[in-house]
């Protein structure tokens, strides 16, 4: 009995120290996520075997069940098999998660926190039954209903995820209305302020900096900082970094469900709004460009009456937006049409790009030279141009700016490792971009031009076509392929053969990480790698 008493107590211990951290790889997931609850069900559903349900789960249970026959049955051999089995399921769900090593880790904010407490409270629920059931009819009776709680507290972890946001949407929706009537507050009480909004499907976070770049050749800007550019996000730049002293804050919007952009205009009515384009991103969730469209005409809507439309006249989804401005338009293009601001002689290589820009109201032109590599990186720059002209900049001026400009982390940087050369484009990843990272790539001839690269996500219908004419389009363009996950790369992988790129030069690996140590023995001097895309954490394919 001492025996089986202890056998208990090691069980249970290692059991809870296993459902933590299968908790908290849910927590994470969860967050990842952006606290969605549809989003992260429909994740846990592409994953129901290899994540929530796996075959340990099942003989666990099976094992557990039988322990009910013991009364019928003489001795413990059962219910010592059934502890085993426990804690062998317990290990099961700590062994896939040892060797990950997440991009973004989980941070317990205030919003994590009081979901993690509600969420072990939850789970802790059929432990307690059944340590009752144990300390009212004692260790033989009670044992099957004791193991029986701690399987379906540690396999229900995803789901006590979701009944604890569930219970915590009142909470936290009235927290949020909380910071939005505070900002709100703030910026009534700036009417001195000029803001500046960017959307659109790509380009939104480099075309913010760029403006905020040029405009502080005369005005104090707070742009805000990285990728905030969802309602939490932008209440927390204006409550807690907006100052008196600053002039003009440039923010981007962003968007993945209809009505996104206008939750933000209801929040931050813009002076200004610059649209970059309109594409494929976020399909999964908005179902078709056309919706993708007139969900980002809205910031163009809801500008202010005498606000300014700066468009990207190249889009046609964004050149029509026009018709719904209040005020002034301002246009640009890269491709020789009719604009404000017009892009011409477009040359880059290794010390990054140089163009002609023509000012179509005054005749002007004037040559720009940049770091930043890329025809749309020409675009965000016009766009920017445009901004800086509305404020009462000059072209002449502002080419000082763009000449230092500076590129954005994992957004066709440009660096170097010894004698290697990286085309860092790990930030995100859509048709139009991939196809203009590999042109780049391609005009690197010092060496062998090599591409690492998981494929784009979040393209809807459309994501299996789009990664597999990728693939056909960079076939003559690189010299060797490292595709980062099996399952998601396998459009890209028939691309390339489809176009009779060498299957031999091709590599599969499960993991970023993987193939970064492929490289360290594999590059030689003279290289150029391509980093294209890096899926977030919930993506992947070795958890």
């Amino acid at each position: 009995m001492v025996g089986l008493l202890l056998l208990v107590f090691f069980a249970s211990f290692f059991s809870a120290v296993h459902a933590w951290i299968r908790l908290r790889h849910f927590l994470h997931m969860f967050q990842l996520e952006g606290y969605k609850r549809a989003e992260f069900r429909q994740w846990l559903h592409t994953r129901i075997r290899t994540h929530v349900l796996r075959g340990w789960d099942k003989l666990a249970l099976a094992m557990v069940l039988l322990t009910f026959l013991t009364p019928f049955i003489p001795g413990t051999a059962l219910i010592d098999g059934a502890l085993l089995f426990i804690w062998g399921m317990g290990f099961s769900h700590v062994y896939p998660y040892r060797g990950i090593r997440t991009k973004k880790p989980l941070v317990f904010t205030p919003r994590m926190r009081r979901l993690t407490a509600l969420t072990v409270i939850i789970a802790l629920l059929p432990v307690a039954g059944g340590t009752w059931s144990l300390l009212t009819w004692g260790l033989q009776q009670g044992l099957p209903f004791y193991l029986l709680g701690w399987w379906i507290s540690i396999v229900g972890a995803p789901f006590w995820i979701l009944i604890a946001a569930w219970m915590l949407q009142p909470v936290e929706r009235a927290i949020q209305e909380g910071f939005k009537r505070k900002a709100k507050q703030k910026l009534r009480q700036r009417p001195d302020l000029k803001i500046i909004a960017v959307t659109g499907s790509y380009g939104k976070t480099s075309t913010k900096f760029i403006i905020a770049e040029i405009l502080s050749l005369r005005y104090h800007v707070l742009p805000t900082p990285s990728s905030y550019n969802t309602p939490m996000g932008l209440c927390l730049v204006i409550n807690e970094q907006l100052q008196p002293e600053h002039h003009v804050l440039v923010l981007e919007m962003g968007m993945r469900y209809p009505g996104d952009i206008q939750e933000l205009c209801d929040l931050v009515q813009p002076d200004i709004g610059v649209v970059t384009t309109v594409g494929v991103a976020h399909l999964e969730t908005m179902g078709s460009i056309e919706r993708i469209a007139e969900e980002k005409s809205t910031l163009v809507r809801c500008l202010k009456p005498e606000g300014v439309a700066v468009l990207n006249r190249d889009n046609p989804y964004v050149s029509r937006m026009a018709e719904h401005a209040p005020g002034k338009v301002l246009t640009v293009s890269v491709e020789g049409k009719d604009a404000t601001l017009q892009a011409s002689h477009i040359r880059y290589g290794p010390e990054g790009t140089s163009f002609d820009v023509y000012l179509s109201s005054t005749g002007e032109t004037q040559s720009f030279r940049t770091p930043l590599l890329g025809k749309h990186n020409v675009l965000n720059i016009l766009l920017g141009l445009a901004v800086g002209l509305e404020m009462g900049l000059r072209l002449r001026q502002m080419k000082h700016v763009v000449a230092r400009l500076q590129p954005i982390p994992h957004r066709l940087q440009l660096r170097r490792s010894g004698d290697i050369t990286i085309i860092d484009d790990a930030f995100n990843s859509n048709p139009v971009g991939a196809r203009n990272a590999v042109d780049i790539l391609s005009q690197f001839r010092t060496g062998r031009r090599i591409l690492v690269t998981p494929g784009m996500i979040e393209l809807g219908e459309r994501q299996e076509a789009e990664n597999r004419a990728w693939g056909s389009y960079m076939a003559d363009k690189v010299d060797w392929v490292l595709l980062v996950g099996p399952s998601q790369t396998r459009p890209i992988y028939e691309g390339l053969l489809e176009a009779g790129f060498p299957k031999e030069r091709i590599r599969v690996f499960r993991s970023l990480f993987e193939a970064q140590e492929f490289l360290q023995t594999f590059l030689e001097p003279g290289d150029t790698v391509l980093y294209e895309n890096d899926l977030p954490d919930q993506y992947h394919e070795a958890a």
